[in-house]
């Protein structure tokens, strides 16, 4: 995988998974304990496209994990650490950009209950997509291993 492209796909391939794994998944367990006001999965038409909010979480979240495709092979040690902050990262852009696009309050207005709430989801899809990223990542066949590899012994 050390194509940009290759790099670019699995990225925007983990990014879209994590949003529907993940992030959604989250909300709708909060909606069955009476945390959240309505369910996840949801198909309502958002501004500013009058897209359906899934495809539009769904777009971002490739969108994202795309460009963490790209950064990811330059980043040190594991991939797992980068998970909160790439989440935490989407989640300002989120409240600064995309809230207010939408006609809603920067960061929910300061409401504690969804910022709580869009804390959690966001956090969980960064974390999804460090945690998915690694498992589509094609390996190399014929890679020799490490250290020195033993015969079984036959004994008679």
């Amino acid at each position: 995988m050390h194509r940009p492209s290759n790099r670019i796909f699995l990225g925007a391939v983990a990014g879209a998974l994590s949003v529907l794994l993940f992030h959604q998944t989250s909300l709708q367990i909060l909606y069955w304990l009476g945390g959240a006001p309505q369910p996840a999965f949801r198909l309502a038409h958002v501004p500013p496209f009058g897209m359906p909010m899934m495809v539009s979480l769904t777009f971002w979240g490739a969108v994202y994990g795309a460009v963490f495709g790209v950064i990811s092979r330059r980043l040190p040690g594991r991939l797992y650490w980068y998970g909160l902050p790439l989440g935490l990262f989407a989640l300002l852009m989120a409240w600064f950009i995309f809230l207010p696009l939408r006609g809603l309050p920067i960061a929910f207005g300061g409401a504690l209950p969804p910022i709580l709430r869009s804390i959690m989801a966001y956090s969980l899809w960064g974390i999804g997509v460090t945690l998915l990223l690694p498992i589509l990542t094609p390996r190399r066949v014929g890679r020799p291993r490490r250290g020195p590899v033993t015969p079984p012994r036959v004994t008679a």
